[in-house]
């Protein structure tokens, strides 16, 4: 899942079992200092998501990240497991810092915080704000919340042709970055044409009526120090690029080339020949990923008559040898695809560069709004709050009540149980998106403090790891897990793990959580905020137009990195500043109405299981279709299905809810001692500046050669 530098695409994978598998993957090879770092990109996107993209933190923030996207055989590092925004279950220093590595290898699309994130999901609907935050709240500011330190200027607009824009005028660099957003994905694919959404983003950067050089844009942007890529996701395709931006006219013209893809694009003959090899030995890199396989086997668990549950990536025999077969031009479904959902009301735009606000802005109108606005409705439309994500008899696997064994390339051991959120409304898919009460329930479950899930665990030798986080995550569901990662006594007490998991989950449900562990975690999440500084423009950009499509303008920023978006329940948060506390006891309560509705959802009966693992080798039945992953489907025994319905409490396992942490800092008694001058024009240095010489030290005092430092 390289991203070639002048290519196209990755598959967003993001998900704690994805996640801890491919921790497993690298956990015996990789070790470094714990002083290692991972910059939010987006994704945050965390392994759990708080909305987005965000980073990581002790119980697998994923981003963003995000349901399953596609990637090219580029050569950049841009893996993604989904992470990203945010933007994971810490074991110590050292697997933290291998989680982080991981992450930051699989997830640069969010600031995963990731999300990951992965980081790293989709939307209810891409047409207006207001149905992105229900139709009963109304954005009180188009002022767009920024974090403290962030001394940048935003304007956020939309052109006249549809398109949203946010742009971000930076002048203390030289660097720049922008990313585009097309509301469509690989959930759009036509049935008989599997990877055509895919294919169509591999086909947009070879040439376009303006610059008919296949090569035209990678060449402009080598000789300025650029890179792009892009990435097809289930309900979005996300495309962006980086450049030095220090000379204006030659980013005006990369803004031109760039725009041109999404107005006149080509789609040669030859070009669509030459990619469709790019696309089969993309696929075939991915036969002996782990990672791969074991996302494949959970979308065959997906109603089949819903898109999710369709070959998202396409190879060689469903885009060129099926489509001869059925005698259809593959060409001319592409041409199809492109002028059916491309259209300028489904697309937004993220520009972070050096020029001025208005400079941005004549770019942008020049660069952009040629492109067509077509009208299209949000292509989920056809299909969310209609077809049943999980029905009984309805997949290709079973999935309630059944375990899934499946055998990996590598060696691993790890059980994962898997939830389903299905909405039945926008306006309930917006209400879990701006309350989160994943984050919430699943820092719980990845605790590994006294009393913990992972404490109790590790004390029967059952477990090395454990992570809880959000995985797939579209338009009308989302899916939430907790994975372990087993020793090998763990393995054979799988029913036992197990257990142990419901058992927590049952004292979530009976036993009110402590108002504390909402408290601790918006104060820890605005520390974050309240100290979060700018990091690479090629994530942040891809944070953000992830965003704005989930989010209404003032949050395009804040939605993915922060919680309690609400302030009441019919305003959204307005203020900059960082919180120390709730804004009042009706916003704390939305959060935990929001946390009892996940919880009660998270049942056996509504639960599947999967474990991984080499030992099932030679004992399997059933060989999935595009990555021949052996596997086996074992129906859980009724007897067991009671003892986990009937499981005993949690203190009997020594488990209970964390302990208040009093070491989290306040305001409280804090004075200020010293006013700091800040500058109120701060630019970018110039070449000549970059290269005077630093003043070299000077000796202060001299005690001679029986001096000492002191």
């Amino acid at each position: 899942m390289t991203a070639r530098q002048t290519g196209r695409s990755r598959l967003l994978l993001p998900s704690a079992s994805t996640f801890l598998l491919t921790l497993s993957l690298l956990q015996c090879i990789i070790c470094l200092p714990s002083a290692l770092a991972f910059a939010p990109s987006q994704r945050a996107t965390t392994l759990h998501t708080k909305n987005s993209n965000a980073r990581i933190i002790h119980h697998w923030h994923r981003p963003s990240v995000s349901a399953a996207a596609v990637d090219d055989d580029n050569d950049s590092t841009n893996d993604y497991s989904s992470l990203a925004d945010s933007p994971t279950a810490s074991l110590s220093a050292d697997s933290i810092t291998r989680r982080r590595l991981v992450l930051s290898l699989l997830a640069t699309s969010s600031i995963l915080p990731a999300s990951a994130s992965s980081a790293l999901a989709d939307t209810t609907s891409a047409s207006s704000s207001s149905q992105l935050i229900g139709n009963n709240v109304e954005s009180s500011s188009t002022r767009v919340i920024k974090p403290p330190l962030d001394k940048r200027q935003y304007e956020t607009y939309t052109l006249p042709n549809g398109l949203k824009v946010l742009l971000c005028s930076d002048p203390t660099t030289t660097s720049a970055a922008v990313g585009m957003n097309v509301h469509v994905g690989a959930c759009s694919d036509p049935v008989e044409i599997p990877g055509l959404a895919h294919f169509c983003e591999h086909m947009l950067f070879l040439g376009t009526e303006k610059y008919p050089d296949e090569d035209s844009f990678s060449k402009f942007l080598a000789a300025n120090g650029g890179i792009n890529n892009a990435f097809t996701d289930s309900e979005k395709t996300v495309y962006y690029f980086e450049m030095d931006a220090s000379i204006p006219s030659r980013f005006a013209s990369a803004l031109s080339r760039f725009g041109s893809f999404f107005s006149v694009p080509l789609f040669t003959a030859s070009a669509t020949n030459r990619e469709l090899n790019a696309i089969d030995s993309e696929h075939s890199k991915n036969l002996q990923n782990d990672v791969f396989r074991l996302y494949e086997l959970e979308k065959d668990r997906v109603n089949s008559n819903h898109p999710y549950a369709k070959f998202f990536t396409g190879n060689k025999d469903t885009l060129l040898t099926e489509t001869k077969r059925r005698g259809i031009d593959l060409r001319s479904k592409l041409m199809e695809f492109y002028e059916q959902y491309y259209s300028a009301n489904q697309m937004s735009l993220a520009v972070v560069a050096p020029q001025s606000i208005s400079d941005l802005k004549k770019y942008v109108d020049d660069g952009f709004g040629d492109i067509v606005n077509k009208g299209v409705r949000p292509p989920e439309e056809a299909w969310a709050y209609k077809v049943n994500p999980y029905e009984e008899n309805m997949s290709l696997v079973p999935g309630r009540k059944t375990i899934m064994e499946i055998v990996p390339i590598q060696e691993l051991r790890q059980v994962t149980v898997t939830w389903p959120v299905v909405f039945t409304s926008p306006e309930e898919r917006a209400e879990f998106r701006l309350n989160k009460p994943d984050y919430f329930v699943s820092s719980l479950l990845g605790h590994e403090g006294v009393g913990s899930l992972l404490s109790y665990l590790k004390s029967k030798g059952w477990a090395n790891a454990l992570g809880s986080s959000d995985n797939a995550d579209l338009s009308d569901f989302v899916t939430f897990e907790v994975t372990v990662e087993l020793t090998s006594k763990g393995l054979a007490a799988v029913d036992d793990v197990c257990e142990a998991i419901f058992s927590y989950v049952k004292m979530l449900r009976e036993t009110p959580i402590p108002d504390y562990v909402f408290n601790e975690n918006l104060q820890l999440d605005e520390l974050e905020w309240r100290y979060t500084t700018k990091g690479q423009p090629g994530n942040y950009v891809q944070s953000i137009v992830t965003a704005m499509d989930k989010f209404p303008p003032s949050l395009y920023v804040a939605g993915p990195r922060r919680l309690a978006l609400r302030e009441t329940s019919n305003t959204l948060i307005s203020s900059d500043a960082p919180r120390t506390r709730f804004q009042s006891a009706e916003q704390r309560e939305i959060i935990k109405t929001s946390c009892k509705d996940l919880i009660s959802r998270l049942t056996v009966e509504n639960s599947f299981l999967t474990v991984f693992s080499k030992s099932f080798q030679g004992k399997t039945k059933q060989v999935e279709k595009w990555y021949g992953t052996e596997y086996n489907i074992r129906s859980i025994p009724v007897s067991t299905l009671m003892v986990w319905e009937n499981c005993a409490p949690a203190e009997r396992f020594g488990m209970a809810y964390p302990r208040e942490n009093v070491f989290i800092p306040s305001e409280s008694g804090l004075r200020l001692k010293k006013n700091v001058k800040t500058n109120d024009n701060p630019k970018a240095l110039t070449f000549d500046e970059k290269m005077k010489p630093i003043t070299p030290p000077s000796v202060i005092r001299d005690d001679g050669k029986e001096g000492r430092w002191t």
